[in-house]
């Protein structure tokens, strides 16, 4: 083999170790050894509101039992999350994998069609959501398998007379929660309470077994579940610990500062998973598009380690009084989800005096791959080094190992990669070469091992770390009774890395620019919908009459300039 990792040798002194992916036999254990260690120290804030990792480890355990004994789910069930950075998350994510349930993350912000494929798909059983979401989950939920539905509000956990005060308002004032009827939901509290009343069996939970289905498009086509094991986990967490094996990061004494939606396997694994291991105090960033409030917050902790995509950096170097916050105590920034803008890089050494380090993974890796030393060997423009145990290799189209300094598909191997597409035999098959996940992507390899993405050889769109699938914007767009034939292609957009456009062959001479995107935000998320529309006569199309968005692509870079 080609390979020869050389990598390896240029990894700080020390930091590249060898992991024992089987240390823990699951996520449960984990967090059994975290409320030992650090029971007292807090776990989570949010809103003003603190618990404890023993206060955690007691709700979630009223969930598992809940879980467990009221709505009698089995280990293996599918139990959908859908709620945004607030307590009642790792509350119960973590309840719902000690009872030996599958976790299967959703967007808040899906539409019901967008729910319906997910939710149908995983065959989820159970799903805890927010209220302001519930009415989307009222039109569709005849049509899956979801037999339990668990509402909870913004201000459940918080306590009080401010819990009941931000319900209030959320729902009466600011009109955040859209009616709805769902007669036999049952509210997080009461879930919790009837759990306590229980006596909770903790399953056996074997390290091969299901921990997610965390819902992706792969390499092509309609977002599919990627199966990922509590070894999985487990395996990448321990990799991104021996990485910070560089930093002076201290076991129940730091802060981290989760801006990034749990849902995201970026931050699922930096700010569910990590702080247990670590005993670090994480604070939830419900809202991180409140920049005001953000940086509010921000103020109010000493923080010592912040992850972000490059248009979060970005919103907070450009926030009014950011600049003015304490930065010495940060000690690891971490860019992931979307290219780092060298400008953003620059930007936030000079502010703050630290270096962003950029990684780079796929929900099917758990999802880190390649990261960035710290320090002198930050090399910026490039996605790092391969963590430990991990082997990369980069493959032309015959399936050939490339010389460094050549393009090729990026493939992987290691003990965080996934192991398949939920149901989706076929689509696995074909995502591997000879053990190797092939990502998609198309990288060079320098010499000492950093490697640099160049392209994608998937169609997909990245907005702001997020991947939207060409299809699914076609199929909503084509809905429209004027719209004869749509394209929908990835632009380059400075705020965002890419932003959707659709180039549309009309049936109706009438249609609209306004229109088309008045329509598509009653079937897409908002970061779905076309920034830009277009009509022209004709599509280019392949002999079989498929449409090449590739060139709809290149004639449209070459006919306008979106920088």
């Amino acid at each position: 083999m080609m390979n020869d990792k050389p990598w390896i040798s240029s990894y700080p002194e020390g930091v590249y170790k060898t992991i024992d992916a089987d240390r823990y036999q699951s996520l449960a254990e984990l967090f059994s050894e975290s409320k030992k260690k650090y029971g007292p120290l807090p776990a989570y804030e949010n809103m003003g509101k603190v618990i404890s990792f023993d206060e955690l480890a007691e709700l979630s355990d009223q969930f598992a039992s809940y879980c467990q004994n009221v709505l009698k789910l089995v280990p293996g069930d599918k139990i959908a999350i859908q709620m945004p950075n607030v307590l009642q998350y790792p509350i119960v994510m973590q309840g719902a994998l000690k009872a030996g349930l599958v976790v299967v993350n959703t967007n808040p912000l899906y539409t019901s069609s967008e729910m319906k494929h997910q939710f149908t798909d995983s065959h989820a059983k159970a799903i805890v959501i927010l209220s302001n979401f519930a009415h989307n989950l009222e039109e569709i939920l005849e049509e899956t398998e979801i037999e339990h539905v668990i509402i909870t509000e913004l201000g459940d956990l918080l306590g009080g007379l401010k819990g009941s005060l931000i319900n209030f308002v959320v729902k009466r004032i600011k009109k955040m929660v859209p009616s709805f009827s769902l007669p036999t939901a049952v509210n997080i509290k009461t879930a919790l309470k009837q759990g306590a009343e229980h006596t909770f069996k903790a399953p056996e939970i074997k390290a091969e077994d299901l921990a997610y289905l965390q819902y992706t498009g792969g390499t092509t086509g309609v977002s599919k579940g990627a199966m990922l094991t509590h070894r999985n986990l487990i395996a990448n967490l321990q990799q991104i610990e021996a990485w910070l094996g560089q930093t002076n990061l201290e076991e129940g004494k730091e802060i981290f500062i989760a801006a990034l939606p749990l849902y995201h396997i970026f931050a699922l694994n930096a700010h569910a998973l990590l702080p247990a291991k670590l005993g670090a105090k994480n604070i939830l960033i419900t809202n991180p598009r409140d920049m005001k409030g953000f940086v509010k917050e921000l103020k109010k902790h000493p923080f010592s380690l912040i992850t972000g995509v490059n248009t979060l950096f970005n919103g907070l170097l450009n926030a009014p009084g950011f600049a003015d916050l304490d930065h010495s105590t940060i000690k690891v920034a971490l860019a992931g989800g979307m290219a780092l803008q060298r400008a953003v890089f620059d930007k936030w050494e000079k502010m703050t005096g630290k270096k962003i380090a950029e990684a780079y993974g796929l929900t099917e890796t758990s999802p880190g791959l390649c990261i960035n030393p710290l320090g002198e060997g930050n090399r910026v423009g490039t996605i790092g080094l391969p963590l430990t145990d991990t082997d990369v290799i980069l493959l032309d189209d015959q399936g050939n190992e490339v010389a460094p300094g050549e393009k090729g598909e990026l493939c992987c191997k290691g003990p965080q990669v996934f192991s398949g597409y939920w149901e989706k035999p076929e689509e696995t098959a074909n995502c591997f070469h000879n053990g190797y996940f092939k990502t998609g992507d198309i990288a060079t390899m320098e010499p000492d091992g950093y490697f640099k993405i160049v392209d994608r050889k998937k169609e997909m769109i990245l907005v702001s770390g997020f991947n939207v699938f060409p299809n699914e914007v076609e199929d909503a767009v084509a809905l429209h009774p004027k719209v004869l034939e749509v394209g929908a292609i990835g632009v380059p957009d400075m705020k965002s890395t890419e932003a959707v456009k659709v180039v549309i062959v009309k049936n109706d001479e009438s249609l609209t620019e306004e229109e088309v995107k008045a329509f598509c935000k009653e079937k897409l998320t908002g970061y779905k919908c076309p920034k830009y529309v277009s009509f022209v006569d004709e599509l280019p199309k392949s002999n079989v009459g498929k449409i090449l968005r590739r060139i709809i692509k290149e004639n449209d870079l070459k006919e306008h300039n979106y920088v």
